[in-house]
Order: structure tokens, then sequence, then C-alpha cells
């Protein structure tokens, strides 16, 4: 088996302002709400073939994911795949597209992976996906509170 999931938000700010942040790995945690660690190896920029280690909350399983940039085309267009097996994780990859709209950008985020073992798949698959999906919302919710503070315009909370 292997569970795929899109989760999308549109967000006002450019692609490049939201591109940048994302992937600003200094400024990550003020705004993720699934890490408590997060850094590119050896403090590299990100590029093709960098990698990057999260660290999710202890509350959401609190592995580290090692992941290596196989995409990077600023500001559309970021991908990753776990390099090596993590826990149930026989492999995952996810991108992150930014698409311009009249009401600011899309923000599309795309996973993959695959649990293991394989004869439990049926079982961890779906649960991983719902809890991924429901994470990744809260993500983009947040990153979307995030750039419209630093922009200094109400969030759809406080209007």
């Amino acid at each position: 088996m292997v569970a795929h999931a899109v989760i999308s938000r549109t967000i006002r700010a450019t692609p490049d302002d939201l591109f940048d942040v994302v992937h600003d790995y200094h400024r990550r945690l003020e705004w993720d709400t699934l890490l408590r660690a997060a850094r590119t190896v050896d403090d590299a920029e990100p590029a093709v073939g960098v990698e990057a280690v999260c660290t999710a909350r202890r509350a959401l399983g609190g592995f580290s994911f090692t992941t290596t940039y196989v995409t990077f085309r600023r500001p559309d267009l970021a991908a990753v795949r776990l390099t090596r097996p993590v826990a149930v994780f026989e492999s995952w990859s996810a991108s992150i597209r930014h698409k311009p709209t009249a009401a600011g950008t899309n923000v599309v985020y795309t996973m993959t992976f695959r649990c293991r073992p394989s004869w439990l798949a049926w079982l961890l698959e779906p649960a991983a996906r719902a809890a991924f999906r429901l994470e990744t919302s809260r993500r983009l919710a947040a990153l979307d509170s995030y750039v419209t503070r630093r922009a200094g315009t109400p969030t759809k909370e406080s209007a």
C-alpha cells in the first residue's frame, strides 16, 4: 500500500515570501506546529541535495526525519524525500507548491508514504494519513497567521 494526501490553503502573501519563510530553518520553529527541532545538515542553505533534519513534537511521536531536497525551485516548488526508514515509515516524500492567486498564494502540500511492516500497512497508513492531514492543516493555518502577523495585517480570527 501507499498513502497519499493533498492539503491546501490560500494565504495572503506572495509566493516568494512564503517560500522563503517555509525554508528558513532558523525561523521554522516560530510557526511550525509539528516540529520541536528543525535544521539543515551543516547549516547549509536549502538546495537540491541538501539534507534537513526535522524532529516532531513528542506528542506527535517525536520522530526525527532526515530528508533530502530533490527539488528546490524558488518560489514555486520544493520537494523532499526520506533518506532512510524511520519507525513505521518505510518511505516518505513531500512537496510544497506555491501558486499565485488573486487572493494571495495557494499553498499545496502533497505527501506520499509507505508504512512498515507491510502486513500491517492496511492499519497504519490510514491512521498516519489522518494524523498528517490534521497536523498539516494546522501547520498551514499557523503559517498563515505567522506571515499575516509579520505583515501587520489582521488575521481572519482577529478581523
